[in-house]
Formats: structure tokens, C-alpha cells, sequence
């Protein structure tokens, strides 16, 4: 048994959208090219997640009354922020607050995996083939690469790539995720060794503001900036990659 705690986590806000996309056409990659910006000073997290409207019909013959699953509505969700006046994501969230628009939400969750580490021999190649035996990576999972002497030319150690064409002993890597097949040339030396890089539950949804309002206290309590989302899709959660 393992506790996620919500301490580490950010949330973030992108530009206003003209459209929410249907239910079914909610995924990752309408979100990946998406500038978000962090709303700093998250105090308090609210409920994300999707709850059925109750449909209830009494029938006489049977004395008891017959439930259904409704309409599925994604809630409120009532954040509380510490005021920070400078914070350009907390200035985005008023300003988000005064329109009628939907807004891009992203969470990311502090609770990446230990990355997997591996010696990896690379082919001088086109596309250049990283083989490690049984590495179990999916395409799209981060990974870098360090070395006792030099990197084959088209890799530079230290600098995030992503997996592409995986089989059960090797993979290619791209400078972007789903990208091209990196090229490799030149002369190589040393022992390389391939890290993965983890992420963590990240969750994506559309919103609308509905306000940002402050809020007091005694004088011992800080004033705190209350932002309602109204959620207005479904929330896709993308779980944890690259862990070992």
C-alpha cells in the first residue's frame, strides 16, 4: 500500500478556447502543444473527476423505487491560492474569471517512478538502433544518455530524447515525442548508459472560471485567492512513464 500526497503537485492554465471538443475527442495530444503557465501559491486542491446524475422512478408494483446513472457532470472544483499579486499564472487565472470562455487545465502530480538505468551499446547508423535487452520502454518515454568517453554524432549526452520504433531489445530516439528517427554518424568511444526520464500523473481538462475571488481572515491568517473551475470535460489522466 502507497499514499500519493498532493504536496509537490502544480497546476497550470493555457489560452481561452472557442471550443470544447466532444467527450470522445478528449486526448493527450490536444494538450501537448498547449503554453501553460503555472498558477504559483496552490494552497488547497478541489475535486476533479466525473459524478453521474441520480435518475430516480418510483413503480408501484414493485415497492421500491429503480435508480439510473445520469448525465455525467465533472464538478467544481474550488482551488484556494496564497495571493501572490506578480504571478502571472494567478494575473491569467482573474482574467480567466471575467470572461465567458473555456480555459486548458493541466495537474502534475509529484509522484514520478525511479528511472531505469542501463549500459546500451548505439549503432552509427540511419536511423541509429540504441539496444538494450529487454528495456520495456514505450514510445514517447523520455530518456537521456551519459558516457564514459563520446557520444556518436546526432546525440549529445544529457539532452532529453524520446523513444520511437521500439521492438523487445532496442529503439530508436527523436528530439521530439512521436518525432523523426534520430541519425547517428562519426566515431563513438567509452560505455553509454541510457536513463530514463520519469514523469508523473499529469491530468488534462477543459474549465471555465468562474470566479477569483479574495478572501480574509483573522489577522494571523494570510489572504487567499479562491479560484472555481467549473469543469466542462472529461478529465483524462495520463499515468506515470519511465519509471523502473
Amino acid at each position: 500500500m502507497q499514499l500519493y500526497p498532493v504536496a509537490g503537485a502544480k497546476i497550470d492554465i493555457g489560452p481561452a478556447v472557442n471550443n470544447v471538443p466532444d467527450d470522445a475527442d478528449i486526448v493527450a495530444g490536444l494538450f501537448t502543444s498547449v503554453s501553460f503557465t503555472e498558477m504559483k501559491g496552490w494552497q488547497t486542491m478541489g475535486s476533479v473527476g466525473d459524478a453521474a446524475a441520480l435518475i430516480t422512478e418510483a413503480v408501484i408494483s414493485s415497492g421500491r423505487d429503480l435508480k439510473a446513472k445520469g448525465t455525467k457532470n465533472a464538478g467544481s472544483m474550488q482551488n484556494n491560492f496564497i495571493v501572490l499579486p506578480a504571478d502571472v499564472g494567478q494575473i491569467a487565472l482573474i482574467a480567466a474569471s471575467q470572461t465567458p470562455y473555456n480555459y486548458p487545465f493541466r495537474i502534475r502530480f509529484d509522484d514520478a517512478p525511479p528511472p531505469k538505468v542501463s549500459p546500451v551499446t548505439i549503432s552509427v547508423a540511419t536511423p541509429g538502433v540504441i539496444s538494450w535487452t529487454a528495456h520495456g520502454l514505450a514510445g514517447g518515454t523520455p530518456v537521456k544518455f551519459s558516457t564514459t568517453g563520446a557520444l556518436p554524432t546526432g546525440l549529445t549526452a544529457g539532452t532529453t530524447y524520446y523513444v520511437v520504433n521500439p521492438s523487445t531489445d532496442s529503439f530508436s530516439v527523436a528530439a521530439t515525442p512521436g518525432g523523426s528517427a534520430i541519425a547517428t554518424s562519426g566515431t563513438q568511444s567509452g560505455v553509454h548508459t541510457a536513463t530514463t526520464v520519469p514523469t508523473g500523473t499529469v491530468k488534462y481538462f477543459y474549465g471555465i472560471v468562474m470566479s477569483a475571488n479574495e478572501q480574509g481572515g483573522g489577522a494571523n491568517t494570510a489572504r487567499l485567492l479562491q479560484g472555481n473551475i467549473e469543469i466542462n470535460s472529461p478529465v483524462l489522466t495520463i499515468s506515470p512513464i519511465g519509471g523502473a
